[in-house]
Parts: structure tokens; sequence; C-alpha cells
């Protein structure tokens, strides 16, 4: 993606979003340096970054970006890559990566579902406890049904705003 002609970039407020987007990821349970480098790679010029690069923009240590990346590579959210010639690693933002992300969510609900079943087993079904894991299993039982679909609906608004 090319930048918009007329489109000016301040540094200042791109660095403050990056902080103020990496603060609303860790506060929801994103461990903290790898929403920074995750946000410092949505906000890159360039489709790809080094970990100097990253260090430089972020204000840390190689050591913490290579910690970071190795979350973000594990999540699926970052992939690394070398450029011909180079020793550098680069790292980008994996294509549709929330949508990647969410899509490999289902097996963690099916887990969190059949852990809740033994707990439910563990404490009698019909008690209150019973209950409440009972209800908390069905939350989950109900992303996991309706994840697919609000997936394909997102695939077919990309692919909707692409060919228009």
């Amino acid at each position: 993606m090319g930048k918009r002609a007329g489109a000016k970039r301040d540094e200042v407020a791109v660095s403050r979003f990056v902080e103020r987007f990496a603060l609303a990821l860790s506060d929801n349970g994103f461990p903290r340096m790898p929403a920074r480098v995750f946000a410092g790679l949505l906000t890159a010029e360039k489709e790809t970054r080094t970990a100097a690069e990253l260090a430089q923009q972020l204000r840390v240590s190689a050591a913490a970006i290579s910690g970071a990346v190795r979350y973000l590579e594990q999540v699926g959210l970052v992939e690394r890559g070398r450029e011909p010639g180079q020793r550098s690693d680069h790292y980008r933002v994996v294509s549709n990566a929330w949508y990647e992300a969410l899509a490999r969510r289902d097996q963690i609900l099916l887990r969190f579902e059949q852990v809740l079943r033994e707990g439910i087993d563990a404490v009698g079904a019909e008690s209150l406890t019973g209950l409440r894991l009972d209800e908390t299993r069905q939350f989950f039982e109900f992303m996991r049904s309706e994840m697919p679909r609000l997936l394909m609906k997102w695939r077919e608004q990309r692919s909707a705003k692409s060919q228009g």
C-alpha cells in the first residue's frame, strides 16, 4: 500500500498512537512489549522492519524486541523473513492477522468447553457452581459456533471492498 497523495506523517502522533494502541492491547491481556512491537509494525512505512529498526523506534533493547517477536510469531500475528543478501531478520504483520488469530481460537474455545465439562462433573451439574460453570461453557460453545459465520462475513466484506 502506497502513501496517499498529500498524506503527511506526524511522527510524534505516530509514537503516541503506538503507545496508546499497545496500552489498549495490554489492558486486555496482551503482553506489553509484544503489543508495542505489533503496533510499531502496524505503523511502519515499509512492509517489513528489522529488530534494530523496531528497537530504535520503540527505544528498547534488541533483546526486548527478540522476545516480543517470538511471542507474536507464536500467536500468528507476525512473520519473520530475510531479504536476499542480508543477515538481519525482517518482521512484518501477517496479512489478515486478526482474522487468522481468531480463526485459530476455535481450538482454544473447544478446550475451554472440555475443561468446563470436567468441572461441571466434579461439582455436580445441578449445583449452583455447576450451573455457573455450565453457563460459561455454553458461552464458549456459542462463540465457537458463531465464529465461522463472523469470519465468513468478514471475508465477504473484504472481498467486496477490494472489488469496488
